[in-house]
């Protein structure tokens, strides 16, 4: 396996900041894009976060687009049909429920996977503690304490989350560089236009300012934050990289509530710190067994 060289000018203490800046602009984003659905809906905001970004990494990747072959287009194809299916759930979930809750839900999708990766015992204790607190909210929307139905959106959208790990380690070994999800970006954006299309007009018709925040979404939640990740991929083992991003819905309760008042329950809490600590358990015994494939740099991103 190729070793990535680690920069000179940092070191695991630098990487480790990035990741943790990468982690609060992908939840400072999806904050932010919580206030704009009285202004537009999920799918109309779905289709301008990835159209942006989609234009902003093709500036920066430039992509060759001549040079990939049919295995190359399958795998961007599956990519960009993921991100579509995942960014959208997510920000379908996003009215309904907690921005906390919601990552935490999301979050099974990948335990699972490392789950079937891996098959080894410690696995199946991590992901069963992790289902422990997918019950407690299961048991809070059956209650009526959370919609039903923004549970089976942000369920969904880790299932799309899992695709989309296999699709971008894919992505990863026939295109060199990010030129891979630029193209990934664009088929994305495509997939969602039947579904954004007309509200984005509207929404645009209404009040053309809530392009700016849309624009800031797109930034946090995708450019600058994959930019952040990729630096700290230099930087840090894969092992702390992923104990790192299961603070995600940890980071997502923070800016929930610093950015809506969004105040969490106990059983919410609970549920959040149980998923937590399955995800870092996971990522810290897979490492030890066995390393990640090497792949161009191209790592899962939260929604």
């Amino acid at each position: 396996m190729p070793r990535i060289r680690r920069l000179s000018s940092g070191g695991l203490l630098a990487g480790v900041l990035l990741v943790l800046c990468s982690i609060a602009s992908v939840q400072f984003g999806a904050s932010i894009a919580k206030t704009l659905f009285d202004r537009i809906d999920p799918a109309a905001l779905t289709l301008l976060r990835l159209g942006i970004a989609a234009v902003v990494m093709l500036l920066i990747a430039r992509p060759r687009m001549r040079s990939w072959n049919r295995a190359a287009w399958r795998s961007i194809v599956f990519l960009g049909l993921s991100l579509a299916a995942m960014n959208l759930l997510f920000y379908l979930a996003l009215p309904r429920i907690p921005i906390a809750v919601a990552v935490t839900l999301e979050l099974i999708g990948p335990l699972v996977l490392a789950l079937v990766q891996s098959r080894r015992a410690v696995d199946f204790a991590w992901v069963g503690l992790a289902a422990i607190g997918v019950g407690v909210l299961g048991a809070q929307s059956i209650g009526g304490a959370l919609d039903p139905l923004g549970v089976v959106f942000a369920l969904a959208a880790g299932v799309c989350w899992a695709l989309y790990i296999l699709a971008s380690a894919s992505v990863g070994r026939h295109v060199a560089g990010v030129g891979g999800l630029a193209g990934a970006l664009v088929i994305a954006t495509i997939a969602v236009l039947p579904f954004g299309l007309l509200g984005a007009i509207d929404a645009l018709a209404a009040d053309v300012s809530v392009l700016l925040p849309a624009f800031a979404v797109a930034m946090l939640s995708s450019a600058i934050a994959y930019g952040l990740e990729m630096l700290a991929l230099r930087r840090v083992p894969t092992r702390v990289f992923g104990i790192l991003m299961a603070l995600e819905p940890a980071a997502a309760a923070i800016f929930g509530f610093l950015v809506i008042g969004e105040l969490l329950g106990t059983l919410d809490l609970l549920a959040l710190a149980l998923v937590v600590a399955a995800s870092a358990g996971v990522a810290l015994t897979a490492a030890r067994v066995r390393p990640m494939p090497p792949t161009t740099g191209q790592m899962p991103l939260v929604p």
